[in-house]
């Protein structure tokens, strides 16, 4: 059995840190140093040869440069002899170019896809792409995994008696109702559409929520528009309570602010799959340096961040030991720790934080 070896790019070391302590395995050091003409030079500072290779890296702000400096530590450990490569993606911000809907545009999903396989990727872990056609942008074997059993669990503690998920649009509807028929609840789903200057128009929520506990449940959260649209025609129903959900908390441009500034929103959950923005809407605490917990600060206790790291080494295991990753749906959450990786050198575990050098579904739910 090949020897594993884990590297974390810039963007997200907190989550890489927890993931290796999970498995039992160092996280190996990188450096990723800038020339004065701006260029980036990365260096996997540990033995590739013959190993397994997992880098973990999730495209987030500055999105070019992360997937740039990806980019190369796929190409480091290919020109290093690495036995594979896998990419672990926690989030994929390219999955939203994944159509024409306008002429001659762009697809940057299945570009950056084409990219990352031309770098020496030969394998991709990815969570919860914004849309089941995104899998198919890769020419090389993808494991998609969710985030639902996890957002189930730290629900579950709730009265779930009258709850309704609401999807803030059709095409989530699907991952939605796999996430209702997790913890037994109803579906509605609400009719948006989308204005070519970006703005988002929900003329209606299909489904019972009236005097209801509605969870709204999305796959990523950046400016929260779409959210908040939904929020003004819910209330038109009149809801019992409103919490909301979502795999990916991007948060950018002072949306969990104005998200946990709502009277009516209980709660604000997501998991750790990028790590949780520095500025308005969040305060310091272990969430926000890449870990999983609760915020802390005036007016942020609402934000919950829960980790799917045991989740992603539980996979990493099952792909170093050539075991089936599909088999994750099936088994019940609390029978599925993450174990220790086969064939692999003991070594001392590395403390979390950053390792640049630079300064700078359920089984029958979507995604299996």
């Amino acid at each position: 059995m090949r020897d594993i070896a884990v590297f974390s790019g810039s963007a997200h070391p907190g989550l890489a840190a927890e993931v290796c302590a999970h498995l039992g395995v160092p996280l190996s050091p990188t450096r990723v140093s800038r020339f004065a003409n701006d260029c980036l030079e990365v260096q996997l500072r540990a033995n590739c040869r013959e190993r397994d290779v997992f880098l973990i890296q999730p495209l987030v702000k500055p999105v070019q440069e992360h997937l740039v400096e990806l980019l190369m530590m796929c190409d480091a450990a290919r020109g290093a002899s690495a036995g594979r490569i896998t990419v672990v993606m926690p989030h994929y911000s390219y999955a939203r170019s994944d159509k024409k809907d306008a002429p001659r545009i762009s697809l940057g999903g299945r570009l950056v896809a084409d990219l990352l396989v031309a770098a020496g990727a030969g394998r991709v872990l990815a969570m919860t792409l914004h849309s089941p056609q995104v899998h198919g942008f890769f020419s090389v074997p993808v494991d998609h995994l969710h985030a639902l059993r996890e957002l189930a669990a730290h629900f579950s503690r709730l009265d779930l008696s009258r709850t309704t998920v609401v999807s803030p649009d059709l095409g989530n509807a699907k991952e939605a109702a796999a996430f209702a028929r997790l913890i037994g609840a109803q579906v509605a789903a609400g009719a948006k559409q989308r204005y070519p200057d970006d703005r988002v128009s929900i003329s209606s929520v299909i489904g019972e929520v009236a005097g209801r506990d509605v969870i709204v449940l999305d796959d990523e959260i950046a400016k929260g528009s779409t959210v908040l649209e939904l929020l003004d025609r819910l209330r038109e129903s009149g809801p019992r309570s409103i919490r909301v959900a979502c795999t990916h908390g991007l948060f950018a441009a002072g949306a969990l602010e104005r998200l946990t500034g709502q009277p009516d929103v209980l709660e604000v959950v997501c998991t750790n799959t990028v790590p949780v923005p520095v500025g308005d809407g969040a305060a310091d605490g272990p969430a926000r340096n890449g870990g999983a917990g609760e915020e802390r600060g005036p007016g942020r206790g609402k934000l919950r961040v829960l980790s799917i790291a045991p989740a992603l080494a539980e996979a990493v295991r099952r792909i170093h030991n050539g075991e089936s990753v599909s088999a994750l749906f099936d088994a019940p959450r609390e029978e599925r720790p993450a174990g220790r990786v086969t064939g692999s050198r003991s070594g001392p575990r590395a403390a979390p934080g950053p390792q640049s050098a630079s300064g700078a579904e359920a089984a029958a739910g979507p995604g299996r």
